[in-house]
């Protein structure tokens, strides 16, 4: 651990950012749609449940992601919620300059969004709204329509891998709380 609660505060950087909240297990999804040039899409890790009423999700792409303007240019989406054998899926959507659905098959969504074959969810949207979230965006989705497959379970990711079986610390090498 960086520093324990009675510790005067040291400055938060990225690294222990990313070691301490790699302690959240979160999900994986791939936003999609599909523009004037075909398919687009790409993966995240930072997706929530917003609002029942109305039915609103949020995401947050990185500020750097050369797809997400294209989707929000687009206005409609799929939320594609992976299921634990996608690991493929998450890692080939990540990627920039390559055909992301080489070897994928898909369906569309009523907005016509892909829905990835297997997913355990997907979530159709619209783009209701777009925040500053520092190097993110934090995009607001109103919900049209969705679907699950209760058999499918999510992939997980944990401590920068996929699944809860990080190897723990150490035995006497203890994490404070």
């Amino acid at each position: 651990m960086t520093s324990s609660a009675t510790e005067t505060p040291q400055p938060v950087t990225p690294q222990a950012m990313r070691e301490v909240l790699g302690h959240f297990v979160s999900g994986v999804v791939v936003i999609t749609a599909v523009g004037p040039e075909g398919p687009v899409g790409f993966t995240c890790q930072s997706f929530a449940s917003l609002s029942l009423d109305p039915p609103l999700i949020t995401f947050s792409p990185a500020r750097t992601s050369s797809t997400w303007p294209k989707i929000r240019e687009i206005g409609t989406f799929c939320v594609n919620v992976l299921a634990s054998d996608h690991s493929e899926y998450s890692n080939g959507f990540a990627r920039s300059g390559t055909d992301k659905y080489a070897g994928v098959t898909w369906s569309p969504a009523p907005s016509g969004a892909p829905i990835l074959e297997g997913v355990s969810a997907w979530i159709d949207c619209t783009l209701w709204n777009e925040y500053d979230g520092g190097d993110h965006t934090m995009v607001v989705g109103k919900v049209s329509d969705l679907g699950a497959d209760a058999q499918r379970l999510p992939l997980l990711f944990y401590r920068g891998g996929y699944g809860i079986t990080a190897p723990l610390p150490p035995s006497g090498a203890e994490e404070e709380s």
